[in-house]
């Protein structure tokens, strides 16, 4: 089987990303079959399980990142991928041959058809089988949908985290901040301890109470964890952390946003709790070679400066204003704003549009390529409801093209709402590249 038969199998199974709950699969009665008959590779090495709402997926990288540098193989699942589904299996940073995937597919396409598995949950199960195959140190998972029915759910780690809860997929897990952090906190298992950086009460009373009922220590990195910024830039953070094992002085996060002060908190202390013998060098390189060390992207990627060209995956009104918080920081004051943002159709485009509007940006509508996703008239709709300016409609690439025809070298563009966004944006290379 070639790589390309493989990978066209694996996206024909039902994916979330392109039909959203249509595709949702809940419940662990197929995850567990499939681990029963690929040989149980999930129970075959130590894992960090990773939940949350937001800072999930550079959580999960900090902590991979920091793993590997102190000497571990490091297995990594995140999702979803942006330019290639081999970024789903990562070992110490690097996606699995494509050779590897062709070949598992062929050996277990049978059971696949038996047991019909939706695309997350086959690629959720290669990955198992890769880190099993490669006989990992230790692997961090991150859930992909909730946490007490994802596909994730039948590993038995040695450490959960949970990062923080925001009312998102309602439709799915709840209506409530605590109904949510419910789900979230399924990932808790039996005397399995759990740090966590939720802040609401009604949220970290709900993780509390599970935690209690499973005899399982909780750690709250804003009980255990000090930490000041000593400077923010383009290329990341400087900060000063201290916790109940050490105190760490100039740690540099090689990711932008202030938002990544609680991540990298969190990924200190989860390190600290799932890896005993940890040294502090370890701490201080993983988080500084982050993107080369986990192979993370599209997290306020600074794509260029003059003009200043960020790309972020940042999909609900939080991350957004986060990114666009993070942009406005950094930007020229005397230039304009734009944003090329796609989004899909569970997402509050009411709340995002508030963000936008606060922004004051000119905003590039993208038709993305899911019958998921809003389509570019309903969302310029709800936008110019709003008040935002609706600059056009139309691909990434002719929203980039627009950009570069019109741009001062004082704007700066945001790409966002979406990993198709992103993931388009990044295959166009340079940012100038294409004869824009």
């Amino acid at each position: 089987m070639t790589y390309a038969v493989a990978e066209a199998l694996l996206l024909a199974l039902p994916r979330f990303a392109e039909r959203g709950a249509a595709a949702y699969k809940p419940g662990l009665e197929r995850m567990r079959a499939l681990m029963d008959a690929m040989g149980s590779p999930h129970e075959a090495f130590p894992s960090v399980h990773v939940a949350g709402t937001n800072g999930k997926g550079s959580t999960a990288s900090l902590l991979a990142a920091v793993a590997t540098a102190s000497g571990r193989r490091t297995g990594l699942h995140t999702s979803p991928h942006l330019l290639h589904l081999a970024e789903r299996l990562r070992l110490d940073g690097r996606p699995a041959p494509e050779a590897w995937i062709a070949g598992a597919v062929a050996r277990y396409r049978a059971v696949f058809e038996g047991l019909r598995p939706s695309f997350f949950e086959a690629t959720t199960a290669l990955a198992f089988r890769y880190f099993a195959d490669e006989q990992v140190d230790c692997a961090v998972v991150e859930v992909g949908l909730g946490g007490r029915l994802d596909a994730t759910n039948v590993l038995q780690p040695r450490l959960a985290v949970i990062t923080n809860i925001g009312l998102v997929h309602t439709d799915l897990l709840g209506t409530t901040v605590p109904e949510i952090a419910r789900e979230k906190a399924g990932i808790i298992k039996p005397g399995v301890p759990v740090v966590t950086a939720v802040g609401q009460p009604e949220a970290l009373a709900v993780l509390r109470e599970v935690a209690a009922a499973r005899e399982a220590a909780l750690h709250s990195i804003h009980e255990e964890a000090a930490v000041r910024v000593r400077s923010a830039g383009l290329g990341g953070l400087v900060l000063d952390a201290e916790t109940p094992r050490r105190a760490y002085t100039g740690l540099h996060v090689g990711l932008p946003g202030a938002h990544q002060r609680s991540n990298a908190a969190l990924a200190v202390r989860a390190a600290e709790l799932a890896f005993p013998d940890l040294v502090p060098g370890a701490v201080a390189e993983g988080l500084r070679a982050v993107r080369a060390l986990a192979g993370l992207r599209g997290r306020l990627d600074v794509l260029s400066r003059t003009p200043l060209v960020v790309a972020d995956v940042a999909h609900n009104a939080d991350g957004l204003a986060a990114a666009l918080a993070f942009i406005d920081g950094h930007r020229d004051p005397a230039g304009r704003l734009h944003v090329l943002l796609g989004l899909m159709r569970d997402k509050d485009a009411e709340a995002v549009a508030a963000v936008l509007a606060g922004a004051a940006a000119s905003v590039f509508v993208v038709a993305l390529p899911t019958e998921r996703a809003w389509a570019p008239e309903a969302l310029a709709g709800s936008l110019r409801a709003a008040g935002v300016e609706v600059a056009g409609r139309g691909t990434v690439e002719e929203g980039r093209r627009r950009f570069y025809r019109q741009a001062a070298p004082h704007d700066a563009l945001l790409a966002a709402g979406s990993h198709h966004v992103v993931a388009a944006l990044l295959a166009a290379g340079s940012p100038g590249g294409g004869g824009a």
